[in-house]
């Protein structure tokens, strides 16, 4: 079981110098142009944690309801249920949402099924993968995902894929994962540990990197690698 009341992220605004603004400022840019452009009617959030996207599609669907296997922090989930095992009759959404959720999930196929069965005819479903991410969330980390992976997945249980995009390329990735990297030291009580905390914290290391790393991937974009992954697709 996962521990209840799990801490999760909240909203759309990440500060600049947080170690992980590279991979938000991609993730949410397509996310957000995602919801703008598809979400509409009834939607589902699966594995919703604390809905940070709904002040996003709040405004362009007529209801929404957040799905979990445990409670958020904040106690925003409205039903508890297996992603695998959704409790919802079938072709009740316009929508589905499903971010960075999928490998937590050992029953791949399973999620993607059970998205099917609820989605209406004609409906969306907007998912989200990491390809280049540390083991989070242990033991229930299971996998990572490239786009062929996924475009097999969705095409198996009946999808059609309208859009399948990296989310930052190979300079977000460079930059993020060296972040990541070094703030996973911090921790550690040992002099080289706090040096790498003053530069990258109280000098603004952190800030600068994020600051490049953003600049170099919109001039200079190639996903050969890539952070995450987005993919729209239809019943």
């Amino acid at each position: 079981m996962l521990p209840s009341a799990l801490q999760r992220h909240s909203g759309t605004h990440i500060r600049s110098k947080d170690p992980h603004y590279i991979h938000y400022y991609f993730l949410m840019r397509d996310i957000k142009s995602a919801i703008d452009q598809y979400a509409q009617g009834k939607l589902l959030d699966i594995g919703c944690g604390n809905k940070p996207y709904k002040e996003w599609y709040a405004l362009l669907t007529d209801d929404s309801i957040g799905c979990d296997m445990e409670q958020s922090d904040k106690n925003m989930v409205d039903i508890l249920c297996p992603a695998n095992k959704l409790a919802f009759e079938d072709e009740q959404f316009n929508t589905i949402l499903c971010t960075q959720v999928l490998e937590h999930v050992f029953d791949t196929k399973g999620v993607l099924s059970e998205a099917y069965r609820v989605l209406k005819p004609g409906g969306h479903m907007l998912l989200t993968v990491p390809f280049t991410w540390e083991i989070h969330e242990k033991p229930y980390d299971f996998y990572r995902f490239t786009r062929y992976g996924l475009t097999d997945a969705f095409k198996t249980v009946g999808f059609e894929i309208l859009e399948l995009k990296a989310n930052g390329g190979k300079w977000a990735t460079i930059f993020q994962m060296f972040l990541n990297t070094i703030h996973s030291t911090f921790p550690y009580k040992t002099f080289r540990a706090k040096c790498l905390k003053i530069l990258f914290m109280e000098l603004h290391f952190t800030w600068l990197l994020n600051k490049i790393a953003i600049y170099l991937d919109k001039k200079y974009f190639d996903d050969w690698w890539a952070l995450n992954y987005i993919i729209v697709a239809k019943k």
